[in-house]
């Protein structure tokens, strides 16, 4: 009996390291949705996806890099190659796996053609969502920007301001709080679906589903090919995650594979 109980010690010793753990940061929605979605689906393959919800763009990044966290899943190409820039780190992606169509949100004016001279507009501070803001604003024929601006553009890239608008750049988290106090908000889908607003019916003006911000599963050069994290990258990219986004955000949330 000694010796059976030390045999099975012993295969349960075993199977507890051969199990995986992937820590992975995400804000609430979708993203921290669609990991609670496949975990599940890693736990059968031997994986346990611990899942840290995050507020802001930054952390996620820094504990990644810092070994903290093992992956993140927050943000899109752009601005992962400006973070990298200015951090002087070397995140990657692993995977891309959907897209936030951007939106402008108003509580006060029901087009953007109602929006008073002097509006106070707000968009996100971060150079890729600002310029991001920025361009669906000029899109919408709002502004017009300098020749050669492009997805790091800033309000002093701003050519022709009709409306004379006053942009002012906020931390994206914080942008739902403030909509009744301004009269427009640029604000990225995530936070948005946060504040029970639904894009596709909310927004005065939204990108298009061809939106090459494609939100992905970021991880570091040393572990990007892990057999865990490419479990994930494959469990985001199944059917099932195709239909879950497709049946519960309907059309606010796109999927990018």
């Amino acid at each position: 009996m000694k010796k059976l109980i030390a045999a099975l010690a012993t295969v349960a010793a075993f199977s507890a390291q051969a199990a995986e753990t992937l820590t992975v940061a995400a804000t609430a929605v979708p993203h921290a949705e669609l990991l609670e979605f496949v975990k599940p689906q890693l736990a059968e393959q031997g994986v346990t996806l611990n899942i840290k919800v995050f507020t802001d763009y930054v952390q996620p990044n820094i504990q990644v890099a810092e070994k903290r966290l093992d992956a993140n899943f927050f943000q899109h190409q752009p601005y992962l190659d400006e973070f990298n820039k200015g951090k002087g780190t070397d995140l990657v992606s692993v995977a891309g796996v959907h897209i936030e169509p951007f939106g402008a949100y108003s509580s006060k004016h029901k087009s953007l053609d109602a929006l008073p001279n002097g509006a106070n507009v707000v968009i996100p501070n971060d150079a890729t969502n600002g310029g991001r803001a920025l361009l669906l604003l000029a899109k919408a024929g709002v502004i017009s920007l300098k020749e050669g601006a492009g997805i790091t553009a800033t309000p002093k890239d701003i050519a022709d301001n009709p409306k004379r608008i006053k942009v002012r750049e906020l931390e994206a988290a914080t942008l739902p709080r403030v909509l009744t106090q301004v009269d427009l908000a640029l604000i990225n889908t995530n936070y948005a679906l946060e504040a029970k607003l639904n894009p596709t019916q909310d927004a005065l003006v939204i990108e298009g589903s061809d939106s090459p911000y494609v939100n992905i599963l970021v991880a570091r050069p040393d572990n990007k090919d892990s057999d865990a994290m490419q479990k994930l990258a494959a469990a985001l990219h199944s059917e099932e995650v195709r239909q879950f986004i497709e049946e519960k955000y309907k059309g606010a949330v796109v999927p990018a594979f």
